[in-house]
This record gives C-alpha cells, structure tokens and sequence, in this order.
C-alpha cells in the first residue's frame, strides 16, 4: 500500500489473495489467513499482479467510488483496467479533440513537457553524484545544451529528437552513478535485457496506467494525444504526461 495522507493506492502481488470489502475498508486476504484493510474512503487506485481473486461486492464498490483497478500479469504486462462510466464528460472530450488540431498549443505544451523532463532528470543526476566519485558535469552540460535547443524548437519532432538525445546522455550517466549490482549501459524495451531496465519498465507502466485514470476522473479521453502520435490501442495523452 502506498499514497500521501489523503489518497491510497494498493498493490497486490501475492499469488492467490482475495480482494473484498467490509466494514467500509477495502480487504486483502491472503493465502496464510493474513489480513490486511485501508479505509474506502482514501483508496483510490487497486492495482493486481496476476492471480489475484476479487468478490463481487468489491468490484460493485469500486464502481460506484470511481476506484480504478487495473490488471497485470505476475510479470508486470498491462492486461486491462475496469472503470466505471461516471466520468464520462463528451463537452470536455470534444473540447479536448479540437485542441488537438491547434499546432501551436500542441508544440508549446510539448515544450513544456520535455523541458521540465530534462530537468528533472539532471535533478536525479545529481542527487545519485552526491554520494559518489563520480565528475557529471560533461553530462549536466550536454543535457542542458538540449534543453536550451527545446525552447526554440519548430516542431514536435525537433524536440523530441532533442528528448532522445538528453535521454541517452541521461541513462548512460545513470548507469555509471547507482549500484554495481544493477550496473546497465542504455535503455532497452521490448524486451528490456538487465535488471535496472526491467524496474524501469514496470514502473513507466505503472505511471503511465495510474495517470490514465487520472485523465479519466477529469472526464478526458487518455488517447487523445498531443505530443506522441496516435498509436493503436495506446493511451497517447498518458504517455504524454
């Protein structure tokens, strides 16, 4: 379980656990009678991972709370989500769709959104350098130098060549600054090939499914993309973000 004081998320992994609800709190049981609960009121996502069982008056509470509960195989591969339809907006989907043919808003949001990542990723460039040896200035600079080319960009995909570039500069500094057990040299997906980018992986989906509901609750379609182009079967704005 896990969330700030005022929402809650709970993840399930345990193979064989039973979600359930009484008591006005959401339940988990597992399999050596273990019982553990977290109040309906602060819940908001449910997250499975594999065999996990639910019954059916906590599937009924989830819909009329509006709690996302979204499905992964024990390995992490999305699977689906079940949502209730309360969200639905179509004014504010409609609104969103015009949006989306409106050049100038989508590159400066665009913008906006790859800067401030490159920013951040300096930021956890520097707070992993702070406990090692290791000299990031070359790679603070390079990526800095790809943020400033950001804010002059023409286009989408100017700027997300720049993203690529400070990315790669990025994860090879990062696979010199963590732990030597978990030592790696670049990204890869699809499948990724060492421990460090697996976590990485389960955590982007993660992200990425948790955000996706968050567009929902505010009555927006998830793929509806601004930045990334529409992908089949994708939730493109949550990729976005």
């Amino acid at each position: 379980m896990g969330g700030g004081s005022d929402v809650s998320y709970l993840y399930v992994c345990e193979q064989g656990a039973v979600v359930g609800i009484g008591g006005n709190r959401f339940q988990v049981k597992y399999k050596d009678g273990m019982l553990k609960s977290i109040p309906a009121e602060t819940l908001e996502v449910i997250e499975v991972f594999g065999k996990i069982q639910f019954t059916t008056q906590c599937l009924e509470e989830c819909l009329q709370r509006g709690i996302s509960v979204i499905f992964y195989s024990s390995n992490g591969a999305y699977y689906g989500r079940l949502i209730s339809t309360s969200h639905v907006n179509v004014h504010r989907q409609r609104l969103q769709a015009d949006i989306g043919k409106d050049e100038a808003f989508k590159l400066a949001f665009s913008k906006r959104i790859i800067s401030a990542k490159i920013r951040n990723q300096i930021v956890i460039l520097r707070r992993y350098a702070r406990t090692g040896l290791h000299n990031i200035d070359r790679s603070v600079v390079e990526m800095q130098y790809m943020d400033s080319k950001v804010n002059n960009g023409k286009n989408i995909e100017q700027i997300m060549g720049y993203e690529g570039n400070a990315a790669r500069v990025y994860f090879k500094t990062i696979g010199e600054l963590i732990e030597t057990d978990f030592f790696f040299q670049k990204r890869t997906r699809r499948p990724p090939l060492d421990p460090y980018n697996s976590m990485i992986s389960l955590g982007y989906s993660i992200m990425l499914n948790e955000i996706y509901g968050k567009l929902e609750a505010k009555g927006l379609n998830p793929y509806f993309g601004l930045m990334h182009k529409d992908r089949e079967k994708h939730p493109t704005l949550a990729s976005d973000l």
